[in-house]
């Protein structure tokens, strides 16, 4: 946002400033269509939110009613949010893997009014997916693409409800519902991604969202003339505040990317001239390995944001050597702090940027406390704590569940270990529930992580705490093997009881080809321990 607009406080005002600023110029790209690609700009985008607006306003939605979407990357996503915004909505998204009993849940317990949503996306029929499931609330589904079903119908037929005859009305309505919008009204709710039991919803408010997504752009240094990739699946926080929101306070364009395939990206960037790309270690690891990718293949690339696991300092080195980013910054957030909390920044060095996640980002602050609450001294693990604006209203119709994660004083508990360093920075070395106890001893899977990743046949790795009779729990590693080496189990645990503390060293390691992650590409550890338990229990009884 140029600096005249720092009062913008919601998404309808966000929009109608980048419009008035860069209406002509490309907002959204997508290739994907069956009628063929679609590209609009910023005034041709802001047209079709008001036009979907005014269909949700003859509908018969009301200011503060939940509007879900279950639906990939694709350009009717952003048209969708905004559109629901503006008839002053809240957005519940729905993660494009989930199957109907878990739609369902999310759709009952946010009482969604409406469902926009997708016909055979990767081969999930959504609609029918929800067949036997009782939504009370669910008045209506609206199919963006694919053939509707049952008491469904297509976004063309719902888009009849903006009758020109009435357009005049309608449009006095949406500017009633944007007028009557401030930063304090909810924008959406984000439901916690299910890695630590059942999902709850998050509320954040448009304040928060356009100022924390502000300062995002700002740090990584995004531009009007950037043209952003977004891989990042909408439905989370990565892609539709770090991608959606973030692309509006700049201006620059977003092109959607609905499945993680590296050679459509490698096509997408040259094609499009990509110079903005986010997402988690292993999207440019697996672009590095690539047979056809070199140094100096994509000469647009400039700047990269990536977290969510460990990063290794080399891997840094090549997404600047080989990819060429002249940018890449390390961050962390959760869903419970707006998606954003801390950020490396741009003249940080590759050691720092793989081992920290960054310093708070301003008008936020960061602590390290013991189990008393008492702040640590620097250097020494504790529970990251988060204070500032954009800490979460609280959780859905759940005051219990926001009381035991916020304090009186406003400290956001986000249940992750780490360390302070004395610049302020922080390095995340594990989940608080993740940590397992060897003989007495604790041990942080994130901190045996980077450690293994140090092994030269090792790629990528995740650790999980199991137990055993003599010494209460050990570790037990997945690993996945770099490109072109043959990792070896026997070898990897006799090189880790070298390298690492012998209560760290993991008692069992497997050799997998790829990991459980979540919408933001964290490993889901939960599925990994029960995996290992299973496998140990098979061992134990052949």
């Amino acid at each position: 946002m140029d600096d005249a607009a720092q009062t913008i406080g919601t998404t309808p005002q966000l929009l109608a400033d980048v419009v008035a600023r860069h209406g002509e110029r490309e907002a959204l790209v997508d290739s994907t269509p069956p009628e063929g690609e679609v590209r609009l700009t910023w005034a041709d985008l802001s047209e079709r939110a008001h036009a979907l607006a005014r269909a949700l306003v003859a509908a018969g939605i009301e200011p503060g009613d939940r509007v879900a979407i279950w639906a990939p990357n694709i350009w009717e996503w952003p048209v969708t949010v905004l559109g629901l915004q503006l008839a002053g909505a809240v957005l519940v998204p729905l993660n494009t893997r989930y199957k109907g009993n878990e739609a369902a849940y999310i759709l009952n317990r946010s009482r969604a009014k409406l469902l926009f949503c997708v016909q055979g996306f990767l081969g999930n029929e959504y609609v029918t997916m929800l067949d036997g499931h009782d939504v009370a609330a669910l008045e209506r589904i609206v199919v963006l693409r694919g053939e509707p079903a049952g008491s469904s119908t297509t976004c063309d037929r719902f888009m009849q409800l903006d009758d020109p005859a009435h357009r005049e009305s309608l449009d006095r309505a949406v500017a009633e519902r944007v007028a009557a919008l401030g930063p304090d009204s909810l924008s959406d709710i984000l439901f916690t991604s299910g890695t630590t039991g059942a999902p709850k919803g998050v509320m954040c408010t448009h304040g928060q969202v356009v100022r924390a997504f502000d300062a995002w752009s700002t740090v990584v240094g995004l531009q009007a003339d950037d043209r952003y990739l977004i891989v990042n699946p909408f439905f989370h926080a990565f892609g539709y505040k770090a991608g959606l929101v973030a692309s509006m306070t700049k201006g620059c364009a977003m092109v959607t990317q609905a499945v993680f395939d590296v050679p459509a990206i490698m096509d997408t960037i040259d094609r499009e001239q990509i110079s903005m790309i986010p997402g988690p270690p292993t999207i440019y690891q697996t672009i590095i390995n690539h047979p056809d990718v070199g140094v100096g293949r994509f000469p647009s690339l400039r700047l990269a944001v990536t977290g969510a696991a460990v990063v290794p300092v080399e891997l840094i080195r090549q997404m600047r050597d080989v990819l060429g980013f002249q940018t890449v910054i390390t961050g962390y957030g959760l869903t419970e702090a707006c998606g954003i909390a801390a950020m490396c920044r741009h003249d940080d060095d590759p050691e720092t940027i793989a081992r920290f996640s960054g310093r708070a980002i301003p008008g936020v602050e960061l602590r390290v406390i013991d189990d008393d609450g008492a702040e640590v001294p620097r250097g020494e693990p504790g529970e990251i704590v988060v204070r500032g604006y954009n800490v979460m209203v609280g959780y859905f119709e759940d005051p219990e569940q926001t009381a035991e994660t916020i304090d009186p004083e406003g400290w956001l508990h986000t249940g992750d270990i780490g360390e302070m360093d004395p610049r302020g920075y922080i390095r995340i070395t594990d989940r608080k529930k993740d940590m397992f106890i060897v003989g007495g001893f604790n041990a942080y899977p994130a901190e045996i992580e980077s450690m293994l990743v140090a092994h030269p046949h090792i790629a990528q790795a995740a650790v999980v705490g199991v137990p055993d009779e003599r010494m209460g729990e050990v570790g037990y590693a997945y690993v996945i093997a770099r490109t072109g080496t043959a990792a070896d189990s026997a070898e990897i645990i006799s090189w880790s009881r070298d390298e690492m503390a012998n209560y760290k060293v993991p008692r069992h390691v497997e050799i997998v080809d790829e990991l459980p992650t979540n919408a933001g590409g964290k490993v889901m550890r939960f599925e990994l321990r029960d995996r290992a338990v299973a496998t140990l229990a098979k061992g134990s009884s052949s």
